[in-house]
């Protein structure tokens, strides 16, 4: 899909957003919001394989996208989604440094900020995916 990154997940849904929620936390970053997309489909009588939306990130590197250009704002904080597909594989989801910063037409200013977000996603991602 244009502007995603998607990996396979050695791990449940579950355990996936627990890893990468432990891990982000571990390296400083916070962690704003766990949304469970099919436990709020169960209250309203749907069904919906696991998935669940984590989203995190460093308000300091975020103000500096956004001081770049202000849109960037509906981007941020950074999400990432784990999900269960229809044969039972999980899989985490998450937007493309450079689809962000093509979006919202960043500028050089940004560049250092979305090097170290692009290398920070990659290794949290891999860490909580792998085991």
């Amino acid at each position: 899909m244009n502007g995603l990154i998607t990996i396979q997940s050695d791990y449940s849904v579950k355990e996936t957003i627990d890893r990468l929620a432990s891990i982000v936390e571990s390296k400083g970053l916070a962690v704003f919001a766990r949304i469970d997309h099919a436990a709020n489909a169960e209250k309203v009588d749907m069904p919906l394989r696991p998935t669940e939306l984590l989203i995190f990130g460093n308000p300091k590197a975020g103000t500096v996208l956004m001081q770049d250009k202000q849109t960037a704002g509906i981007d941020l904080p950074v999400k990432a989604l784990a999900w269960q597909d229809e044969a039972g594989k999980n899989w985490l989801t998450y937007n493309e440094t450079k689809w962000i910063a093509d979006r919202h037409e960043l500028t050089e200013k940004s560049n250092q900020t979305l090097k170290a977000i692009e290398e920070g996603m990659t290794l949290v991602v891999n860490a909580a995916t792998k085991k």
